[in-house]
């Protein structure tokens, strides 16, 4: 059959697209009411499957058989948000908690995806079950239109990424069954059983507990325009406001739910957007929601900072004291940092948990014994 020569030069330059994908494409978005221009992941990313890990003899048994698995009491429930940027970070955190978890087989992890491209969501269970096929996961949709008309911009452009707002619709996105989780950011790494945190306790009527830091300058969070008005400044009167870090949360959704602490966040950032009352992202309304009232979780589970501060990208130290979980927080991520040969000593130890495969790996070496899991596939489980 005669095929015209420019039939062919498409098809065969289509084809190279998709054996060759090209990293670094931009396209414009509108955040925030202006455009901004952002370099898009390459999505053809691939990840070594994790070794399999059991569970102890003491774990209790879960019942696969039933249907409402994501209800069963006995499951451990954390909540990841997950999108193209932090992938690898993601990837990299759940590895860690599998591995020093007593009970990996009473994980169940929900991982919140943005609605800006819905063809993520079955390339992102893909991704994730080929990894780790014996995990129990759900990829849930989180509608950025929720909060595209609250968002204030920060400091850093990263930190006004809708999806950060999403550990706040938590106790509506996931099952009503679910009465407790851990939400943990996508640059962690784990290396305590993680039973432990989710055995912590909320006294009283706490909603949240987490890692406090009391020693801080709790004022610098906030604006003169906060400070000077009795309105806003009383709803810490009585309190001991604390200093803590949304990326490390033991969370009570049941009473999430009765206090209606969604629009409560809501509503700090809708005055936000009126009078500027602080500067930092998704921080702030989580502090004045709960400032004085959250439970002190030991400072092990969270040894934050590690990226260093938001304004340039320098390196910290652990610090002093036991370290059950490592939080890159901050302007620097270690994959970042590792891939341009230019590492933090801090960044070695997030290392041992990253199963991305570089891209210069996969087209010379073969993996006859561990499957990969490719971005660009897509899923029907």
């Amino acid at each position: 059959m005669f095929i015209s020569r420019s039939i062919l030069f498409v098809f065969v330059f289509s084809a190279c697209l998709l054996l060759f994908p090209a990293n670094g494409i931009r396209s414009f978005a509108t955040t925030n009411g202006y455009e901004t221009e952002v370099e898009e992941v390459d999505p053809f990313v691939q990840f070594r499957e994790a070794p399999e890990y059991r569970n102890q003899q003491k774990c209790t048994l879960i019942d696969t058989t039933n249907v409402q698995l994501v209800c069963d009491p006995s499951l451990v429930h954390v909540a990841m948000t997950i999108d193209w940027h932090y992938l690898r970070g993601s990837i990299a955190a759940v590895h860690s908690v599998v591995k020093h978890t007593s009970c990996p087989q009473n994980l169940f992890f929900h991982f919140i995806a943005s609605d800006a491209r819905l063809e993520s969501k079955d390339v992102f269970e893909r991704i994730v079950h080929t990894s780790f096929p014996s995990l129990g996961f759900k990829v849930y949709v989180f509608r950025e239109s929720l909060v595209g008309n609250l968002i204030s911009p920060s400091i850093r452009e990263a930190l006004d990424n809708p999806l950060n707002y999403a550990r706040s619709y938590l106790a509506d996105l996931l099952d009503q069954c679910i009465e407790r989780v851990i939400y943990l950011d996508s640059d962690v790494v784990v290396v305590d059983d993680v039973q432990e945190l989710w055995k912590v306790s909320l006294t009283g009527s706490r909603v949240i507990g987490a890692p406090e830091y009391c020693h801080t300058n709790f004022t610098r969070y906030f604006s003169y325009e906060f400070w000077s008005s009795a309105e806003f400044s009383e709803v810490f009167q009585g309190k001991r406001p604390c200093y803590f870090n949304t990326g490390v949360m033991v969370m009570d959704l049941v009473r999430w739910r009765e206090g209606g602490y969604t629009r409560k966040i809501e509503k700090w950032m809708e005055i936000q957007k009126e009078r500027r009352i602080y500067k930092l992202g998704s921080l702030p309304p989580f502090l004045l929601a709960f400032g004085g009232d959250v439970e002190a979780i030991e400072h092990r589970w969270n040894q934050h900072g590690l990226g260093g501060d938001n304004v340039r990208n320098s390196c910290r130290t652990l610090h002093p004291g036991p370290v059950s979980l490592l939080h890159w927080s901050g302007k620097g991520k270690p994959w970042t940092r590792l891939d341009a040969k230019m590492p933090c000593s801090v960044d070695f130890l997030w290392a041992p948990y990253d199963l991305y495969i570089p891209h210069h790996h996969t087209h010379h070496q073969h993996h006859h014994h561990q499957r990969i899991a490719i971005g660009s596939t897509h899923s029907s489980f």
